[in-house]
């Protein structure tokens, strides 16, 4: 079976916008023309007509004629409005398609050669040199679902490392987010989100099922196969209420929660509503220590539980998850004194080395994942990295590494970056969170449900006794 590439981006395209929109506009333009005159074309006398007089060439129109053609005009008008309005995708494939070809030739990635037209004197030298195109880049354009994907053949040429790098391009020329790039044989495909502001979802779409966790229409945090988040971003970028929502999702779960919030804050509060939530330094630490040995526990029970498999994880066993949800990290690392922070350090190393098949994971945020405090690699095991609101170029390079990546500030709040685990690093927008959601409500209200369950299924465990 053929696989379709798409559109051929072609030298021609460079005026497609201009192309399709007169041909459309005159060719409904005349149709209507047309059919609003056929009674009098076909009621005309055309072999007694004569164009030309001796007083030259005379053509009447009536008010009748007039009307018809604003009434064309006006038919122009709105086929283009509600193409505008019901098709603007298919505009925006016009467009870019444009741009790429506009690319190709202004950069020009192209072979030509000039040919000589001789003038009408063939013993002259003087006419006219053209420009004809012999070799022009393998590129196709399509648009699927929401994101675009664009093909261009490698042929080993002089313009192979160009047509390898276009990311930086493409993002910024055709204002989209690179989710995907893929060598294949003999051509590189790049997959680009063409509206992430569109993506974004309310909490109440904020699920987890199947060892996954969904935060934007096309953005899964993947936990089973790519383990612990990182999350970076400073005051008001949306930071606290992201971490709340995954704490409301997760809770939807049978996951088991730990919260750690070193400065009494906002998910302090929640001590309130449900277990397991600790802000004091002592409790802080033990509560890591708990969850350690409860890793390790759990890595040995796995293999002497009926069922057990090699190379099976926890979910295999019907096990719950695990998650230690730590905020503002690096300001409870500096309470710590040295023997402290060795020990938290060295915890939360094994956690996020062993913790993918046992299903213990962490999610750790901050205001600058700073190299002092996340050491010996321990950064690097973070899959899923999100840099919510401003940060500086220091900032992203400590969330990211040496990127390419050209980073951009939009004043909308829950907006920022995100690489989930594949080197693509893409915009991301936090879940929508409705005007008047109380966190510590619903949240509450969750926990109390759960508790309930538990009772129930420890008295019912009871009475089989």
């Amino acid at each position: 079976m053929r696989f379709y590439k798409g559109k051929r981006i072609r030298a021609s395209d460079k005026t497609l916008v201009f192309r399709f929109v007169a041909g459309s506009l005159l060719s409904i333009f005349l149709a209507v023309l047309l059919l609003l005159n056929l009674g009098q074309l076909i009621g005309a006398d055309w072999q007694n007509i004569s164009l030309f007089s001796e007083d030259g060439l005379h053509i009447s129109l009536s008010a009748y004629n007039y009307m018809t053609v604003c009434l064309a005009a006006g038919a122009c008008a709105l086929a283009a409005f509600l193409y505008h309005r019901y098709c603007f995708d298919c505009y925006k494939q016009l467009i870019h398609r444009q741009k790429l070809a506009r690319m190709i030739l202004e950069n020009h990635w192209f072979e030509s050669e000039t040919t000589q037209h001789a003038g009408f004197f063939t013993d002259l030298s003087a006419g006219r040199s053209k420009e004809k195109i012999t070799y022009f880049p393998r590129m196709y354009y399509r648009m699927e679902k929401g994101l675009l994907h664009i093909q261009t053949e490698i042929s080993l040429g002089k313009y192979q490392d160009q047509l390898l790098n276009l990311e930086k391009k493409l993002e910024s020329g055709l204002y989209c987010e690179l989710t995907d790039k893929v060598l294949h044989d003999s051509y590189v495909e790049y997959t680009l989100l063409y509206d992430m502001v569109a993506n974004r979802i309310s909490i109440e779409d904020v699920q987890a099922q199947g060892g996954k966790l969904r935060l934007m229409k096309n953005v899964w945090w993947e936990y089973d196969s790519l383990p612990h988040m990182l999350i970076a971003g400073g005051t008001g970028g949306g930071k606290t209420y992201f971490i709340l929502t995954l704490i409301e999702a997760l809770l939807r779960t049978n996951a088991m929660l730990y919260i750690l919030d070193p400065k009494n804050a906002d998910l302090a509060d929640l001590s309130t509503v449900m277990p397991e939530v600790y802000s004091k330094k002592e409790e802080m630490i033990a509560c890591i220590d708990r969850f350690y040995d409860g890793m390790m526990a759990r890595s040995e029970g796995m293999k002497s539980m009926e069922g057990y498999k090699t190379g099976e994880n926890y979910a295999y066993l019907g096990l719950p998850a695990h998650f230690l949800i730590f905020d503002e990290y690096v300001a409870f690392m500096e309470m710590l004194g040295t023997k402290e922070n060795a020990a938290v350090l060295n915890k939360l190393k094994q956690i996020v080395m062993l913790g993918r098949q046992a299903g213990f994971f962490l999610v750790l945020a901050c205001q600058r994942p700073d190299a002092k405090y996340l050491g010996d690699g321990i950064r690097d095991q973070f899959n899923f990295r999100v840099a919510l609101g401003r940060m500086s170029e220091l900032g992203y390079s400590m969330m990211f590494g040496e990127t390419q990546k050209q980073f951009f500030l939009k004043p909308i709040k829950g907006r920022g970056y995100v690489d989930v685990g594949t080197s693509v690093i893409s915009e991301f927008y936090t879940p929508l969170v409705p005007k008047g959601h109380d966190f510590l409500q619903t949240i509450g209200g969750l926990a109390g449900q759960r508790q309930n369950g538990q009772a129930a299924c420890r008295a019912k465990a009871a009475g089989t006794d």
